[in-house]
């Protein structure tokens, strides 16, 4: 089974108690009990593929409940669009989600980032009083830089 999941877990574990992020602790401690209980690496890879998915389901989820609850509807809407605001958050909204998408498709490409991105938050919690919301919007933009790096590479080297 090897002690070096166990260990990394722990760690992680550890600097999510110490910086109190529920939701590192959430996932470290299920993902620490399914390791022990010898769940199969096929799980694993279960969910790490329909993780994400399930993640942003959750989240449109929560981001539309006040609609269905009624507390939003068509009036606050077209109020909204009257607000110079508005226009800023309606282009901040597609501008994150398209990051998101690069963030997906980059942790979907190349799993082993999400360590560097978790840290990332750790330490942006623990140390700026961050909010942790997660490695997908970190992945969008290191996929956008990244993908900036590439660009100015090909247009340097020509």
């Amino acid at each position: 089974m090897g002690i070096e999941p166990f260990l990394f877990l722990g760690l992680l574990l550890a600097i999510a108690l110490i910086v109190k992020n529920q939701s590192l602790i959430i996932a470290v401690a299920v993902l620490f009990i399914l390791k022990l209980f010898g769940v199969d690496s096929k799980v694993f890879s279960f969910l790490q593929g329909k993780g994400i998915n399930w993640g942003v389901t959750i989240i449109t989820i929560a981001v539309l409940a006040p609609i269905a609850s009624g507390d939003v509807g068509f009036k606050d809407l077209t109020a909204a669009f009257r607000s110079p605001y508005a226009w800023v958050a309606l282009l901040s909204g597609i501008f994150v989600a398209l990051l998101a998408k690069g963030g997906v498709t980059l942790l979907a490409e190349d799993p082993h980032i999400t360590t560097a991105l978790v840290l990332g938050t750790v330490l942006s919690v623990s140390l700026f009083k961050g909010v942790a919301v997660g490695p997908l919007i970190g992945a969008g933009i290191a996929y956008a830089a990244m993908k900036i790096i590439e660009m100015m590479n090909g247009f340097f080297v020509k």
